[in-house]
């Protein structure tokens, strides 16, 4: 079937919004989401022909779009990264590796049922994650939002297992700290 110029208009006007909530949850600003939104629909756009409708557009699209955002995170994976001191920015041990007073894991009431709670808790968690250091939150991205393995994160990232055993622990703790300030309210 040949796609004609409407047709991209079409799927520009009917997948855009969703396309660019789907992305901006997997990338640190706006402006990054809003690239990788329009990158997928030149990509869309330029392989066309290869479209054979076997899939819905829609998932074509978020197909496009999921490539687009794992290949951003590898280019910036090549590029150097400031990384702290271990023990400098640990909010949550001390130096013999025990839990620092008042910062061990609380228990979290069950109460996060109703639509509005979880559209306040995808908000916060997007909140939360942009306070995490780059390397954690590419290796937050790709694990929690992309469910991606640990080896092909590893490989992605170019990290060894044992770094991203540490960076996603403590992006973990660091996302819990974050949701237990500013949204549980214990």
């Amino acid at each position: 079937m040949a796609l004609k110029k409407q047709d991209i208009e079409i799927w520009v006007e009917e997948y855009a919004g969703i396309l660019l909530s789907y992305t901006l949850a997997r990338t640190e600003n706006n402006a990054t989401a809003e690239d990788l939104v329009q990158e997928t629909f030149i990509s869309a756009w330029k392989n066309r022909d290869e479209f054979k409708e076997t899939a819905s557009v829609k998932t074509w699209l978020f197909t496009i779009c999921k490539n687009k955002i794992i290949d951003y995170y590898r280019k910036k994976a090549r590029s150097p990264i400031q990384f702290a001191e271990a023990g400098s920015s640990d909010l949550f041990f001390d130096d013999k590796e025990h839990w620092q007073k008042e910062e061990g894991p609380k228990n979290w009431p069950n109460r996060f049922t109703m639509p509005t709670e979880q559209k306040e808790f995808n908000h916060i968690i997007g909140y939360c994650k942009k306070k995490l250091q780059e390397m954690q939150q590419r290796v937050f991205v790709l694990k929690y939002l992309e469910d991606l393995e640990t080896e092909e994160i590893c490989k992605l990232l170019n990290i060894s297992t044992s770094n991203y055993w540490v960076l996603i622990h403590r992006a973990k703790l660091q996302i819990r700290a974050c949701l237990e300030k500013n949204w549980i309210k214990l």
